[in-house]
């Protein structure tokens, strides 16, 4: 895998197009998703589209200390949040309503190193009720995602979606590693919540 992505990586900085194809049919759909956390669904298109630009023009100047995929979130992570400032529509990431870092645990969901208490516990999809159950309960989650503040939300999809290391998601989001916590603490709260509901009602 490592030697996949470096011929990929040796294929882009010599110009190739189809590696440069691969890489977009590879990664946009994160990208866009990043961007839309951040920057909203108005200025995501542009924002990941002037991301892929600068992927293009600096590809030569990477440096490899971290992996591709980290590299390209860093790039439309940065383009979206200049996005805002340029629309005059800042948003600071590191805003937390005051809460001190390391209140991030409350025991209920979450064991003291972050993980999950227990895993969610699996659906039986075996008849179609179940199926349309599940079906509904992903479009909770979903509605809840996009309700989301932005920062909960890229934080969250970087951590629980595309798993990648709280080191990467302070470098992609800037912000510091106490403040990453809390984020995906909340965004997996507020979701715990929705499926916890979802369970004892039926309904969002």
């Amino acid at each position: 895998m490592i030697d996949n992505e470096r011929e990929l990586i040796a294929q882009l900085m010599k110009g190739d197009d189809y590696a440069f194809r691969r890489l977009i049919a590879q990664y946009h759909s994160l990208m866009l998703n990043i961007a839309r956390a951040i920057a909203g669904d108005t200025f995501a298109d542009d924002v990941v589209q002037e991301a892929w630009v600068s992927v293009y023009r600096n590809i030569v100047n990477f440096e490899q200390r971290s992996s591709l995929k980290t590299w390209l979130l860093t790039i439309v992570s940065n383009q979206a949040k200049a996005r805002l400032r340029k629309e005059s529509r800042q948003v600071s990431l590191d805003q937390l309503d005051g809460e001190t870092p390391g209140s991030y645990l409350d025991g209920t969901h979450f064991k003291k190193n972050g993980h999950w208490q227990q895993s969610v516990p699996r659906w039986n999809n075996e008849s179609p009720e179940s199926l349309l159950e599940e079906q509904q309960l992903q479009r909770c989650i979903n509605r809840t995602l996009d309700l989301l503040p932005s920062a909960q939300k890229a934080a969250f999809i970087l951590r629980d979606i595309e798993q990648q290391s709280f080191d990467d998601i302070c470098n992609i989001l800037s912000v510091s590693a106490a403040n990453v916590r809390v984020l995906v603490h909340r965004a997996r709260l507020t979701l715990m919540q929705v499926i916890d509901r979802y369970q004892e009602t039926g309904s969002c």
